[in-house]
């Protein structure tokens, strides 16, 4: 069962501007043109992309910095829930990943802009798939702001060696990434946002994701 303790901050997902005309016409034309990748369709191919990102996202060193900074500071910063997103990619909460993903991507981080595209090219949905990674080329133009000064975080491993390695290895062997039970029994208890009409249930983001189960190889 899912908890519903107090209520959670109140994420706003806002859509980025429409990406030039231009950049949408260059992303369709490179889908309809590339090369098919081992034979596989569209479909698979972008699924099997999206794992593997999925993957090296969690496998990042500054994933478990970006989760701190997620569910310990005042400010939802978009790189936590970037990561946030790809946990719950991994534990099959596809709907609730695409919400924060797009937080992400609306507050500038290109790589869930990218993890968009892939994910509505895997639904077939290539109007939403162009527009996705339009904006992702966009962001990629754009000239870096200064980031604000943040405090010194850990920059322990977000998950066990094991459990890190595992993922990469179901990814290369064309598998769906999945997460160790223990960390989708705490994923499973975090709080949710009442049902959103586009997402359904909305896990939020909780310190016990860092208390819990996300911890390396013999570290409580």
């Amino acid at each position: 069962m899912k908890a519903r303790g107090a209520p959670a901050r109140t994420v706003v997902v806002r859509l980025p501007e429409r990406a030039h005309a231009r950049r949408i016409a260059e992303a369709r034309q490179n889908r309809v043109t590339a090369a098919p990748v081992n034979h596989l369709t569209d479909n698979e191919q972008a699924r099997f992309e999206l794992g593997l990102l999925v993957a090296l996202t969690l496998d990042a060193p500054e994933a478990s910095r970006g989760l701190d900074l997620l569910v310990n500071d005042r400010y939802i910063h978009p790189e936590g829930a970037e990561v946030f997103a790809a946990l719950l990619y991994a534990t099959g909460r596809r709907d609730a990943a695409e919400f924060w993903w797009r937080f992400a991507a609306g507050s500038g981080c290109r790589t869930s802009a990218y993890c968009l595209h892939l994910h509505h090219l895997h639904l077939g949905e290539e109007g939403d798939a162009d527009y996705w990674r339009a904006w992702a080329a966009e962001l990629a133009h754009r000239r870096a702001r200064p980031a604000r000064p943040r405090p010194a975080r850990s920059a322990r491993p977000l998950l066990s060696d094991g459990a890190r390695r595992d993922i990469l290895a179901r990814c290369h062997h064309g598998l769906a990434p999945a997460l160790p039970t223990a960390v989708e029994a705490v994923i499973n208890q975090l709080p949710v946002a009442e049902d959103n009409p586009d997402f359904g249930e909305i896990p939020q983001p909780h310190p016990r994701l860092l208390r819990g189960a996300l911890r390396p190889d013999g570290e409580r």
